[in-house]
């Protein structure tokens, strides 16, 4: 696991240094005593020291490996999202600290492969028994791992807009963020999704929109409305021990211009107290903090690992390079979201305390004689490390160039732990 993550590859040659690490690294991973959840167990035994006091934002969602490629060798996998390629799905929890925007690291993972078509009263069925109860599992996980925090809030997207995680998650420190799904019926009559309609303009405020394929970046002006509601148990509820009602806050964040094709639209359920248009923006700043776990599935997949091209062939084995390769990504986005020296935290999040003295060295080497040449960063810094990472990975170190992004991180990393060996072996070799 070490050496996926020193050389940010999951390509089990690329990270052995010899036929007899390759052989090594293959058995440890088809070892049944090795297990995806164990490694995400211990990836989120770190994080105990590193959020204590603070309040974390516990980000979930759900991306797909499709193996398509290499079905003709592979076993042991269920159908993909399109119901016919072999395919595995990774559930994990990122923890990124609310006040400084700081990637912390896994609070959870769930690696799992269908079985098969859903069963026909999929709807009756209790929702231990469903897909859908790895939003459940992931709150539950990170309201573990992040024990030591003053406050978590769980975000996820539509897909976990269920009532259930509404019943049973929250409590005293754990709070819910979730963007909806469902029209839900509401106590006193009328539905969730009308109820708006009725409601004032609170504020409207500019929101810079990311670009995206097919779609250029671009400024929204964007509404905001926001009030209580008390919604009804859904008659499909699995649980009937859940309450018959609850009340939570709907925030609504929506783009007015009608000519923009998929404007924004945001209707946005919390826990948290909204009564002033301060915490209704704070609930939409936080809900945009989903992009970074997006980037983390890129930098997973075609913008770095490449898990998808992995040769190993049984499926409990690539559960094992999955998670693997979630914590390898994890590493370059803490240094993505870094960069640009708003983060404050130290670069042992990252590296080992012993790397410092090499990074220093570095540091000499890399920098130029102009002011806009120099590490601006605070010494020993996570900024400071990403600064010499996006150097190692060919960014100039000038501000009007594009930030470094996953891919500039990445071949940065690699050439870091490359030289790392090195100085390594020379320190070993200095009598």
């Amino acid at each position: 696991m070490q050496r996926a993550v020193e050389r940010v590859t999951v390509n089990l040659r690329s990270a052995s240094d010899g036929r007899a690490e390759w052989v090594g690294f293959s058995r440890w991973l088809n070892n049944p005593s090795v297990t995806a959840e164990e490694i995400a167990v211990h990836s989120a035994e770190a994080l105990s020291e590193r959020v204590a006091g603070l309040h974390v934002l516990a980000i979930q969602d759900t991306t797909e490996l499709n193996y398509a490629k290499h079905a003709g060798r592979i076993w042991g996998l269920g159908p993909s999202g399109n119901g016919r390629d072999p395919g595995l799905f990774v559930h994990p929890v990122l923890a990124i600290d609310a006040g400084s925007g700081a990637l912390l690291g896994l609070a959870g993972m769930q690696i799992w492969t269908r079985e098969g078509p859903a069963s026909a009263n999929y709807r009756q069925q209790p929702i231990e028994e469903k897909e859908s109860h790895r939003w459940i599992k992931g709150a539950e996980s990170a309201k573990s791992a992040l024990a030591s925090a003053a406050m978590v809030t769980v975000i996820g997207d539509r897909e976990s807009d269920i009532y259930e995680e509404f019943d049973r998650i929250p409590d005293g420190r754990t709070h819910l963020l979730t963007r909806a799904c469902r029209d839900r019926a509401l106590v006193g009559g009328g539905r969730l999704f009308d109820i708006t309609e009725t409601w004032p303009v609170r504020h409207r405020f500019k929101l810079e929109v990311r670009a995206q394929p097919g779609r250029p970046a671009r400024t929204a002006e964007v509404a905001v409305r926001f009030d209580e509601v008390a919604i009804k148990r859904p008659a499909n509820c699995s649980d009937p021990a859940a309450a018959r009602q609850l009340t939570l806050r709907l925030v609504e964040a929506r783009e007015l211009d009608p000519a923009v094709e998929k404007p924004i639209h945001w209707r946005l359920l919390t826990t948290h107290a909204v009564t002033t248009v301060a915490q209704a923006l704070q609930i939409v700043a936080w809900y945009r903090q989903r992009w970074h776990i997006e980037q983390l599935f890129r930098t997973s997949k075609s913008q770095g690992l490449d898990v998808e091209s992995s040769q190993v062939e049984a499926a409990e084995a690539l559960f094992n390079l999955a998670a693997i390769a979630m914590i390898a990504a994890t590493k370059i986005m803490q240094l993505v979201l870094a960069r640009d020296g708003t983060v404050d935290r130290p670069a042992t999040d990252v590296v080992a305390a012993d790397q410092l003295p090499m990074l220093e060295a570095l540091q000499v080497r890399l920098e130029g004689k102009t002011a806009k040449q120099k590490n601006p960063h605070t010494r020993h810094s996570i900024a400071w490390l990403a600064w010499i990472v996006a150097r190692l990975g060919g960014w100039t170190g000038y501000a009007s160039e594009r930030p470094p992004g996953p891919i500039t991180m990445r071949r940065g990393w690699y050439r870091f732990q490359q030289m790392a060996q090195g100085w390594n072996l020379k320190n070993v070799c200095t009598p």
